[in-house]
């Protein structure tokens, strides 16, 4: 492990253990064995190292998240896609704290790449007819819920001690914005999730039976459509 990574994950540790949530720089120097001019060459200032941990952070979690293969039920990896990223804070709660913190000035790009790989789940579930409405909508509304859920648990473990609640949550969220079938019922009918599933089997498509501008104007009516339970 190079001396940049091993101070990333001193830093990582110390702010896991610092009960104020705040770090020293020098603390994080003895941990590692190297002095400070070392931590300013690599990370600038205290400022560039905490960014430089939040880097670290998305790059562990984006990792797994690529390496994510996709079985046959895009549903069911929906849910252990909302699963791990609440096991990843909770194995990580101070990095995860400044992943998602509101303090940036700027959104970090990794933040949006999470949020495109979730949408490219959800267009799996439209596609197999699962989902309500679009795809934007619902990874809004899942990425919403369920970092809210892992900020609760890392940030105020001694009120949401309820082991369940995690689970609680995202089957609540789901029911709003999936159709599913379980075995005991029918698959819900209805004109947005037939909506949601035609605009992703069309943007997935290699062939479109339409010119690019009718092709166009369809998808923007089968998005009012699908949103239209939103």
């Amino acid at each position: 492990m190079d001396v940049r990574t091993q101070m990333l994950e001193a830093a990582e540790k110390l702010l896991d253990a610092s009960p104020d949530r705040d770090i020293a720089t020098r603390a994080v120097c003895e941990a590692v064995g190297v002095g400070a001019p070392v931590l300013y060459r690599l990370f600038g200032d205290k400022n560039g190292l905490l960014s430089a941990v939040v880097d670290y952070g998305f790059d562990r979690y984006l990792a797994a998240k690529r390496a994510a293969e996709g079985s046959p039920d895009p549903v069911e990896d929906l849910r252990n896609g909302w699963d791990t990223h609440v096991a990843f804070a909770l194995a990580h709660p101070a990095v995860y704290r400044l992943m998602y913190s509101p303090s940036f000035k700027a959104v970090p790009a990794a933040a949006q790449e999470a949020l495109r790989l979730l949408r490219e789940v959800l267009l799996r579930c439209a596609a197999a007819g699962k989902l309500r409405t679009t795809p934007d909508v619902a990874a809004q509304a899942i990425m919403s819920a369920n970092i809210g859920v892992a900020l609760n648990l890392v940030t105020q473990p001694e009120i949401y001690d309820d082991p369940g609640l995690s689970r609680r949550v995202r089957d609540a969220v789901f029911a709003g914005l999936l159709v599913e079938d379980d075995g005991s019922r029918t698959a819900e009918p209805g004109v947005a999730p037939a909506a949601s599933q035609l605009a992703a089997l069309l943007r997935a498509g290699q062939e479109r039976p339409l010119g690019e501008p009718e092709t166009a104007l369809l998808l923007h009516w089968l998005d009012r459509l699908a949103r239209q339970d939103a």
